[in-house]
């Protein structure tokens, strides 16, 4: 009687467990997350039209200023008047920052008092010496305190020139640095001064092309910002050391506009040979998948996703040229490829 009990209450234990189980797997189905392939996914698309495909041979660099430093005195002292401001051209020579030179001037004075008394006593030295009325020797020690006197007169005219600060070249100014009342000192910037008249431009060459380039030959380099701007460049440097994407800085020498149009740190290209322009397909690189080879993009027709395979000629930046698999009128996914196969609904945003 006992063995029939446990018997059916083991049953009953293993009936309970797998009504549990079952319980929790319909709990646990419940929760999770049914993708619904019925349900249009948002996307981004771009029509195709024809554009212009300019397959010259370019290289992307940055334009420099040729010239450009930051101005500091000579000597110490207060600033008493900043003759220029951010923005101002200013000629080689022409004074840009005045310090306080009074005391100098106030020593300069002294000195010459000394001069001009040093100097009649070279005079009545010479006549008693004639007259054997002095001894040589002194006239001699009136003659050498003259010279001293004349060599701190000399200084102190260098310092006082100092006291002005002048542009070392021409150029316009980028940074001020300093103002009214402020310390001037060796070593301190007070200006930044910038010569754009002639700018250098550098690009960084690949080493399989740096035989496309020759020293001293000119170029053609054009602004990003003004592509109808046409600038010849000379070749003045090629650089002997790689950088980090093994590629060489190649540097030329362009000559700016009258109106200094072009400015420090934009962009610009070379480029080695005369463009031919011709018209073609071009999509964002990063609407095509590739796999084993096989370039795809999805099309939406009908308001579908269609997988269609592509053939590629080439890659212009972050663009690619399309030469088979695409006509003018399609419409391309650009973004929004998660979930996204082929034949599902497709909503554009």
């Amino acid at each position: 009687m006992k063995k029939i009990f446990w018997i059916i209450a083991g049953i009953v234990v293993v009936g309970l467990m797998i009504f549990k189980l079952v319980s929790n797997k319909k709990i646990t189905e419940s929760k999770v997350y049914r993708y619904d392939k019925e349900k249009p996914i948002t996307v981004s698309a771009d029509t195709i039209r024809l554009q212009t495909i300019d397959d010259a041979n370019t290289y992307t660099g940055t334009f420099e200023p040729n010239k450009e430093t930051k101005i500091s005195a000579d000597i110490q002292g207060k600033i008493n008047t900043v003759l220029v401001d951010v923005g101002s051209s200013v000629s080689k020579g022409q004074a840009l920052i005045q310090l306080d030179n009074s005391l100098l001037k106030l020593q300069l004075k002294t000195v010459q008092v000394q001069i001009e008394g040093l100097e009649d006593d070279v005079k009545r030295y010479m006549i008693l010496t004639k007259a054997d009325a002095a001894q040589g020797v002194q006239l001699e020690k009136a003659k050498l305190g003259l010279k001293s006197a004349e060599v701190q007169k000399s200084i102190l005219l260098e310092q006082i020139s100092k006291t002005t600060i002048k542009a070392p070249f021409n150029g316009v100014v980028t940074a001020k640095l300093n103002e009214e009342g402020g310390f001037a000192a060796p070593g301190i910037p007070l200006l930044q001064i910038t010569d754009i008249s002639t700018l250098r431009f550098t690009v960084n060459v690949p080493e399989n092309d740096l035989v496309q380039f020759q020293n001293n030959q000119t170029y053609k380099i054009n602004a990003d910002v003004y592509p109808n701007l046409s600038l010849l460049g000379k070749m003045i440097m090629t650089g002997s050391k790689a950088n980090p994407g093994n590629s060489f800085p190649v540097q030329f020498q362009v000559a700016n506009t009258n109106n200094l149009t072009i400015k420090s740190g934009m962009f610009g290209k070379v480029s080695l040979s005369e463009s031919k322009q011709e018209q073609g397909i071009l999509i964002p690189t990063s609407a095509i998948m590739e796999e084993n080879g096989i370039a795809r993009v999805y099309l939406i027709k009908n308001g579908k996703a269609i997988l269609k395979t592509i053939t590629i000629s080439g890659n212009i930046g972050n663009r690619t040229v399309v030469s088979a698999g695409l006509a003018t009128g399609d419409i391309v996914v650009t973004n929004g490829f998660i979930n996204l196969f082929d034949g599902a609904n497709i909503t554009i945003k």
